[in-house]
């Protein structure tokens, strides 16, 4: 139980960036495994691990994220970080209604762990929810922009 939530939290959160993005006509240039992108997310204590551990990540084609409409670039970073809290979770649920032992203490680690990642990535100016934010600023401050005229 606890090989599988890891292995979901390592590799869902690129597998989502890359999933929702070809969905929305994004382009990935490559893949890569290597520590995560926002080391700044994570408590001082667990930071250096969180950067030398294998997290699955993504490319996008620079010229193709240029062409994305500012929704499409919103939802393709905040993919990533919602299926790091969802998935994981999702599978912990699934072991304790399978009755695995320990699976409801699990359950009640997964929920917790989930709402630290969306709230340390929410917090973050370097995280996926910040780049998402961005992303729809352009968006309003082309409507703003739009009304005026």
């Amino acid at each position: 139980m606890i090989a599988a939530w890891v292995l979901l939290y390592f590799y869902c959160h690129g597998i989502a960036h890359w999933l929702v993005g070809r969905v929305l006509g994004i382009r990935f240039a490559y893949y890569t495994v290597g520590g995560t992108g926002n080391p700044a997310g994570y408590p001082a204590g667990m930071r250096w691990v969180f950067e030398h551990l294998p997290f699955f990540g993504v490319q996008t084609v620079k010229t193709s994220m240029q062409a994305a409409s500012p929704r499409a670039k919103a939802i393709m970073w905040s993919a990533g970080v919602t299926s790091s809290a969802l998935v994981p979770t999702l599978g912990a649920a699934y072991a304790w209604r399978a009755g695995v032992s320990g699976g409801k203490l699990f359950l009640a680690f997964a929920l917790f762990w989930a709402l630290g990642t969306l709230s340390s990535n929410w917090r973050s100016a370097g995280g996926d929810f910040a780049k998402a934010r961005r992303a729809l600023s352009g968006l309003r401050s082309r409507a703003a922009k739009s009304l005026l005229e």
